[in-house]
């Protein structure tokens, strides 16, 4: 792969435009997680990838649960869908660096190089947030980690599963998952909702539908592959913009879930 560059989309407005700005926000988010040191690495995250002052800390309550096991994470798998361009499948960005302002992630081309169904589609990746506003919390608590960034609009969980079986590896690799849930319903509406949503997904359905979830494909995906190999995955946090940064006449949903292979 040349080497090129998928340049940031969105710093500046889902998150801070500045390294210093943005590197202590992360920090800050992270750091008001209180987490339980005793507990064992997830395999696998959901989290949300609306502006930070929506979701930043919904997500930073799965991201910190990483942290303590960041050095030995060589490998981020992160599946996110494409908003903006249809895409029926998985594609990758076409690029061997993805950049924000606190520096450069270098995409993992052998990993890819394992999944020949995914093509590299830049147009898709180059305006879209979904896989972005994840990158800063990578830089954090993953600085080690090379990246296998995957977008997709329509996909089957087996197929989106099976990617992620090939690239599963060990305690050197995690899984992330971006998605939103509900969208621009009235707070309590949107609520019953997600909460039925996160109820399926915990009991490891694979059914979700993208109107009830944007990261459908993706969180299908996981789901799949936790009832083949016998995963555990616990909702950690369950808001909406109506709870951060929002009215609460139409809200966003935003989940955070972990997901645990067997001791």
């Amino acid at each position: 792969m040349r080497d090129t560059v998928r340049a940031p989309a969105v710093a500046g407005t889902f998150y801070p435009g500045s390294a210093a700005e943005l590197g202590t926000t992360v920090d800050r988010l992270l750091a008001a997680v209180d987490i339980d040191r005793s507990a064992p690495c997830p395999k696998a995250l959901i989290v949300p990838h609306a502006g930070y002052v929506y979701s930043g800390p919904i997500a930073a309550s799965a991201f910190a649960r990483v942290a303590p096991f960041g050095a030995r994470i060589t490998r981020v798998v992160l599946v996110g869908p494409a908003h903006r361009v249809f895409i029926d499948g998985l594609v990758s960005p076409g690029a061997s660096r993805m950049r924000t302002p606190l520096g450069e992630l270098e995409v993992d081309d052998a990993a890819l190089a394992a999944l020949p169904e995914v093509v590299a589609h830049p147009a898709a990746h180059a305006r879209e947030h979904s896989l972005e506003v994840e990158l800063p919390f990578l830089q954090r608590v993953t600085p080690n980690a090379k990246l296998v960034p995957l977008a997709g609009t329509r996909a089957k969980p087996e197929l989106v599963g099976a990617a992620l079986e090939k690239l599963w590896g060990g305690p050197e690799t995690l899984i992330v998952i971006s998605s939103d849930l509900s969208h621009y319903l009235p707070y309590a509406e949107g609520r019953s909702i997600d909460e039925q949503t996160c109820a399926r997904i915990v009991a490891l359905e694979p059914t979700i539908a993208g109107e009830h979830a944007c990261g459908s494909i993706g969180i299908n995906g996981l789901v799949w592959v936790a009832r083949r190999k016998q995963l555990r995955i616990e909702l950690i946090d369950l808001r909406s913009s109506g709870d951060t940064a929002g009215s609460r006449d139409e809200v966003v949903g935003y989940a955070a879930f972990a997901a645990y292979e067997a001791a």
